[in-house]
């Protein structure tokens, strides 16, 4: 299985991302997580891990990969001659725990340093290669927005999870993402995160195919103190056990 979760920013991809680990892994699966997202610094706390070093090291860092790309993406040289699996990624870039890997393609750390498309043509070239076993479950938490889809990142997915939080944004970039994936086949579901009795009806009612809502995941104190103080996410919650029924 692998699943691209996408949203605004906000709007809890990350805690679901995570929540989602963890309850894959109580069911017995092994878990990669890729944080595809250069500019969160939340989700390995989330998870319970260490942030890992960046991936992207392993291929001679961020400026190599620019400049390997000088002349455009698409003339990038393979960086990767054979498959891989979830064992063949150096220890060296993993955080683990649990049956959770946290794998990251990297973080922009410093000012100037230039934009993430470095990290982007990594992922586009290793996720097409890596190959999932019978138990293997594959996360990848994307960047607020849809640049991943622009950037060909989201086909290397088999499912897209749209997580969507009660705000007049996310509902319209649901509409878009929905759009979009039309365009690549690939199918689509809606998590309502942050939903309450006032809001339910409305977020419901905007979603453009409500027959792929999948998860209606309430306003939750305890998650939003979590997240607060940057406290791993241990508790189950049945929500998500419904979703990954609901999505095969």
């Amino acid at each position: 299985m692998r699943l691209l979760l996408c949203g605004k920013g906000g709007c809890g991809k990350s805690t679901i991302t995570a929540l989602l680990a963890k309850e894959y892994v109580r069911q017995g699966k092994r878990v990669l997580v890729v944080d595809c997202d250069e500019s969160n610094y939340g989700l390995h706390q989330q998870l319970g891990l260490a942030l890992p070093q960046d991936f992207t090291d392993y291929l001679g860092g961020k400026q190599q990969i620019m400049q390997l790309s000088a002349n455009g993406p698409a003339n990038v040289p393979p960086l990767f001659e054979k498959p891989w699996t979830f064992d063949d990624i150096p220890e060296k870039y993993l955080s683990r725990k649990d049956n959770i890997m946290l794998m990251s393609p990297g973080k922009i750390k410093d000012a100037n340093e230039g934009c993430a498309c470095a990290f982007n043509i990594v992922m586009c070239m290793f996720l097409p290669i890596l190959q999932l076993e019978e138990n293997d479950v594959l996360l990848m938490d994307m960047e607020a927005g849809i640049e991943h889809f622009g950037r060909g990142t989201a086909n290397c997915s088999e499912k897209v999870l749209m997580v969507v939080d009660p705000s007049y944004e996310s509902l319209k970039l649901s509409e878009k993402v929905t759009e979009i994936c039309n365009q690549i086949n690939h199918p689509v579901y809606y998590v309502l995160n942050k939903v309450t009795s006032r809001n339910e009806a409305a977020m419901i009612a905007k979603i453009s195919a409500p027959e792929k809502i999948v998860c209606k995941l309430p306003l939750n104190e305890e998650l939003m103190d979590a997240g607060l103080n940057g406290d791993p996410l241990e508790n189950s919650f049945q929500e998500i056990q419904k979703l990954i029924a609901a999505i095969g």
